[in-house]
């Protein structure tokens, strides 16, 4: 690790809601990190009915040579006890925790997630490479079963975003966002620079999607968004969802109907998207992109993805 990279001050921030069971593991990546001891960890417990605050601090004093976790616990009332209430208020407590220090940086991921070795230090040193934000891919555990269908599912979207990708890459390539590149930026695997959380107003708590409006929130004020293909982690592919519109909801549709779990745009509507992008970069750049493209109107769902379709229509 650098020096520059090794003075950056960090902080993970998660919010969990009843993860007494899933805690223990995210736990155990963090304090494996290659990152210098002891890494802050914030764990924003909210509207949380079982053994989650014990666990958590039986681990932390356990990991103490390794993390320094700060547990906060949160009953939001019942309108506004979701996802974005609860991620706001993790990050918000992690900007507490590194203070006045803009070049610090904060991480958000989920409770059930499993981020390899260097999560930490790759975010970082994307960061120090010039980025404001990351966004780190999400791959399927390798620990818990996958039921076949679902699994091909994936396999047959992540080709599909591929396809996208590439068709981007060429329409409308970005300089601080070059390929090799995933397209994913969710609470799953996010980091943001302290400056760019304080600019942008924080977390918005809204109760689905909180995460990718954040993130067009800070690219819209001009902070830039990289997502390297060394960033990334694991998620669970569980179907108990803690929270409206999260992972454990992408699973049950990928479990469920063909027509509910695999309909997309056509890719010729993601050239179209990516001309329309480039015309508006050109002019205005990455903040008009940003501040203009969440008026557009949705692209229609018109094909059932399969490994037949991306090559047929790339």
């Amino acid at each position: 690790m650098s020096s520059s990279t090794a003075q950056r001050q960090v902080c993970v921030c998660v919010p969990a809601r009843n993860e007494q069971d899933r805690l223990p593991r995210l736990l155990r990546s963090l304090a494996q990190q290659d990152w210098e001891a002891p890494l802050p960890v914030v764990i924003a417990l909210n509207n949380t009915s079982d053994g989650s605050r014990d666990v958590v601090q039986r681990l932390a004093s356990e990991l103490a040579d390794r993390l320094r976790v700060f547990v906060d616990e949160q009953d939001f009332e019942p309108s506004v006890a979701h996802a974005g209430s609860a991620r706001r208020r993790a990050m918000d407590v992690g900007l507490d925790i590194v203070g006045g220090d803009d070049g610090a940086v904060l991480l958000t991921t989920d409770a059930d997630a499993r981020p390899p070795r260097d999560w930490v230090r790759r975010n970082v040193e994307t960061i120090i490479d010039g980025a404001d934000l990351v966004g780190g891919a999400l791959m399927l555990g390798e620990d818990e079963a996958v039921p076949l269908l679902v699994r091909s599912r994936w396999e047959a979207l992540s080709a599909y975003w591929r396809a996208v990708r590439a068709i981007e890459d060429e329409i409308d390539p970005v300089a601080w966002d070059p390929p090799p590149r995933h397209g994913d930026h969710t609470g799953g695997s996010l980091a943001t620079t302290a400056v760019a959380y304080r600019a942008t107003g924080g977390v918005p708590a809204i109760p689905v999607g909180e995460d990718g409006a954040y993130v067009m929130k800070a690219r819209a004020l001009g902070f830039r968004l990289r997502h390297p293909a060394t960033v990334w982690t694991r998620v669970s592919p569980r179907t108990d969802a803690r929270a409206i519109g999260g992972m454990a909801t992408k699973m049950q549709a990928l479990a469920g109907s063909a027509a509910d779990a695999m309909a997309a745009p056509s890719l010729e509507q993601w050239r179209e998207r990516a001309h329309w992008r480039r015309s508006v970069r050109l002019v205005g750049g990455d903040a008009r992109v940003a501040a203009l493209e969440p008026d557009l109107a949705p692209m229609i769902c018109n094909i059932i993805v399969t490994p037949a379709v991306i090559e047929t229509a790339a």
